[in-house]
């Protein structure tokens, strides 16, 4: 049915609309917030872990690893002077691992420093550490009045201002975070939880891939997107580049109970994990032995053939893969490794597949 909503457009602008949200979104999220241990302290450590674990990784995705992670490294001293190893073992699975490498880059500098920094700038100043990381970490550790605008924010105030701005151009999530600094509350106790209030209604409430829960919002009476009807509409983003496809071969080799791994380059996707070996192109069965010779192993006998695909954001791996038994060491760079010395091995879950298929042959399955 059709609403007049001329009341409204005259009353509600950007402005103003903004300026009405903390009072009910805070009282909202005092009593609907989700029960998070990242959110029960305010050591910067323990948010700094959490904030960046989170980065392109659901929050039940999140919360395991994060547990783990503490109870090994409870310190920002015991992360500096971890092993590197370790580290990425713990990592296993969460992917984008260049996120665990500058953690523990940032841990070094703070260890030696003392302190974390306890401003935006500061934080910074930090490998790994952008604007948003900055702003949630210095507000909700430091009570700093400091905006942090991540997609749920962006997708919040883009349905509430009615704004049809493209999200993905910097411009907007530049306009976005001034406009969410100038309505940050006062009060230490709100500074620190509004920006997770923001973000926690665009995750539970504001939803993406799906019409915003509008009946539940506490900023439902004055939203100009769900007053124009153009919620479900926002926020804009402009069509992304298909990702490049890349073609793999993959060689589960086995010999005298071990299988062979060899490390990625220390730049780059992946860099310094260990994989199974593999090299460009999609070999058949009639090309594949020509690069096992070329290794200088020699089949015993072929055994499987496992295609499996992972997709990055930018860039989808297509791969084919066989699993054989060989004789021969291979190039230097292969480390033959046996059950345990598998299990204590960072392997991406881009192998995943090849990695249960080599749990198995070395009889890691329960």
């Amino acid at each position: 049915m059709w609403y007049d909503n001329s009341m409204e457009r005259q009353e509600l602008t950007t402005e103003n609309v903004l300026s009405r949200l903390p009072g009910p979104l805070l009282a909202w999220y005092r009593e609907n917030a989700r029960d998070l241990p990242w959110r029960r302290t305010a050591d910067p450590y323990r948010i700094w872990v959490s904030e960046i674990m989170l980065q392109q990784t659901r929050v039940a995705a999140v919360l395991g690893y994060y547990a783990r992670f503490l109870e090994a490294f409870p310190t920002v001293e015991a992360l500096a002077a971890a092993p590197t190893e370790r580290l990425m073992k713990l990592w296993e699975g969460l992917g984008y691992y260049s996120r665990a490498r500058n953690l523990q880059r940032a841990a070094q500098i703070v260890a030696e420093r003392g302190a974390f920094p306890d401003t935006c700038a500061g934080l910074l100043e930090l490998p790994g550490i952008g604007d948003y990381t900055a702003g949630a970490i210095a507000s909700a550790a430091f009570g700093r009045r400091e905006a942090a605008v991540d997609g749920n924010v962006l997708r919040v105030v883009t349905r509430l201002t009615d704004c049809h701005d493209d999200i993905l151009d910097p411009k907007t999530k530049k306009a976005v975070r001034e406009q969410v600094q100038a309505v940050m509350p006062e009060g230490d106790a709100d500074i620190r939880v509004f920006n997770q209030a923001t973000m926690e209604l665009g995750a539970t409430v504001c939803v993406p891939n799906g019409p915003p829960k509008c009946g539940l919002c506490p900023a439902g009476d004055f939203c100009l997107g769900r007053l124009r009807g153009t919620a479900q509409t926002l926020p804009v983003k402009a069509p992304k580049k298909a990702r490049r496809v890349e073609e793999k071969t993959v060689f589960l080799f086995r010999r005298d109970g071990k299988v062979a791994l060899r490390k990625r380059p220390n730049t780059g996707l992946l860099a310094g994990l260990w994989e199974f070996p593999n090299v460009e192109g999609a070999l058949t069965e009639e090309t594949a032995p020509a690069q096992v010779a070329a290794w200088g192993l020699e089949p015993k006998a072929w055994k499987n053939k496992l295609a499996a695909k992972h997709i990055f954001t930018h860039v989808e791996w297509r791969m084919t893969g066989y699993t054989l038994e060989v004789a021969g060491d291979g190039p230097a760079a292969f480390k033959w490794v046996d059950a345990e010395e598998l299990e204590a091995h960072a392997v991406p879950s881009a192998f995943a597949r090849y990695y249960a298929e080599a749990a198995e042959e070395l009889g890691m399955r329960k």
